[in-house]
């Protein structure tokens, strides 16, 4: 260290020599990992995926936060950082599968759940055994998701759920479905909600996949018909679903900004400032003329708005030891980020770029979705609004009224 207190190379190079035997454990199972045989993942093949989260899970580094013996190490954020920093910087499958388990349902486990659920689900969402959705939206209950209906009624043993959700990825081929349900109709809507646990192979589940303009399959609708389920099944008190929804969907857009400014899988080559599509879209002359050229320099900039911020909100998160309300202004910045730059790929190719057959057509197919998926840009705009801004919410005739009135009609 020097006089000034700045770091001299020698100190750097004592402290990353300390990293590497901190974790050589870690840095032997990403060796290996990265020497076994390349594959791909899709819905229907989950193993890659599987087999790189089972690998992590007993040192506890993909989710190192979360407690000893429940898929994590007890790290503090500091470490759980350099952690994350050696985890990172090698590739790895795509985890699209395992996301709201990992990132979602786990943090609202520990926040919410007992020592039971906690200790029966989250080594298992940890190390990848076990794939989560989360069933909220519904066909009347969309962007007023505290409208939904479908209802949880007390049996002897337990609830009995019926009703209809609707846009619930990974459904197909989940294991466990987080349920936002209402158990009583004559409170106002927000506080007769409750939060359930539904095994996705019970009876009286049906799934059907929603086929999508892009030819995917990611999304179904979800039918419960008498459904019956334990009351160990019940995440948090009676009536408290709504808060533990908002939990849910907090660390939803928290961890969408958080993958965006770790950059995995848009990671530059090394001393390349420019991404990839920018490069090969120069190098291949479809930015010569300069209005083009002007209109790419444009999106460029902007995604790296976006990542920066991303970054930004990130820091925050992880000061505050939990999402805030930044992570709305970011879904919408990296919606439009990814949306711009897929309509400009495609648009650069002319004529080309309408045909089915080009390379950016299922990103351009796609990049519609991304303002509706994880709670639409109204959605975000309203909270950025009155919980940042300040702004007085629009009037609600419904606030202060039971849902079974306000269901059949105000006068």
């Amino acid at each position: 260290m020097t006089a000034s207190g700045r770091a001299t190379d020698e100190d750097v190079a004592a402290q990353n020599r300390g990293l590497d035997e901190d974790y050589a454990d870690l840095k032997a199972v990403l060796a290996g990992l990265a020497a076994s045989e390349p594959s791909t993942i899709d819905d229907e093949h989950l193993d890659p995926g599987r087999n790189y989260l089972g690998a992590l899970a007993e040192g506890g580094w993909f989710v190192p936060t979360w407690p000893a013996g429940m898929g994590g190490r007890g790290a503090d954020k500091a470490e759980a950082a350099r952690i994350q920093s050696l985890t990172r910087a090698q590739p790895a499958p795509d985890l699209y599968p395992f996301f709201v388990g990992l990132h979602m349902i786990g943090p609202t486990l520990l926040q919410y759940g007992n020592q039971h659920q906690q200790a029966r689900w989250l080594k298992r969402i940890a190390d990848g055994r076990d794939i989560w959705c989360q069933m909220f939206s519904e066909p009347g209950a969309g962007s007023d998701l505290a409208n939904v209906s479908t209802r949880a009624v007390r049996t002897e043993g337990g609830w009995r759920l019926d009703g209809q959700k609707v846009w619930t990825s990974r459904a197909a081929y989940a294991d466990w479905g987080l349920c936002l349900a209402r158990t009583d109709p004559d409170v106002v809507k927000h506080a007769g909600l409750s939060m359930f646990v539904v095994p996705m192979k019970s009876a009286g589940v049906t799934v059907r996949p929603l086929h999508q303009m892009n030819g995917d399959d990611h999304f179904s609708e979800v039918f419960l018909d008498s459904v019956e389920i334990g009351d160990e099944n019940r995440l948090g008190e009676v009536g408290a679903g709504w808060q533990i929804a908002l939990t849910v969907l907090a660390f939803e857009r928290s961890s969408i900004a958080v993958s965006a400014s770790s950059g995995r899988g848009t990671r530059r080559d090394s001393g390349q400032r420019a991404p990839a599509w920018l490069r090969t879209s120069a190098d291949a002359g479809l930015l010569d003329d300069p209005v083009r050229r002007d209109e790419a320099i444009a999106v460029f900039i902007n995604a790296e708005v976006a990542r920066l911020t991303s970054a930004r909100a990130a820091a925050q998160a992880k000061k505050r030891r939990g999402p805030g309300t930044e992570g709305s202004g970011q879904k919408v910045r990296l919606a439009n980020s990814a949306k711009q730059r897929a309509y400009l790929l495609k648009d650069l190719q002319g004529a080309e770029g309408m045909l089915t057959t080009h390379r950016g057509h299922d990103a351009a197919m796609t990049a519609p979705s991304l303002s509706l998926r994880g709670g639409t840009d109204e959605i975000q705009r309203n909270i950025i609004a009155e919980r940042v801004l300040g702004l007085p919410p629009e009037p609600r005739s419904d606030r202060d009224v039971p849902w079974s009135v306000s269901k059949r009609g105000l006068a």
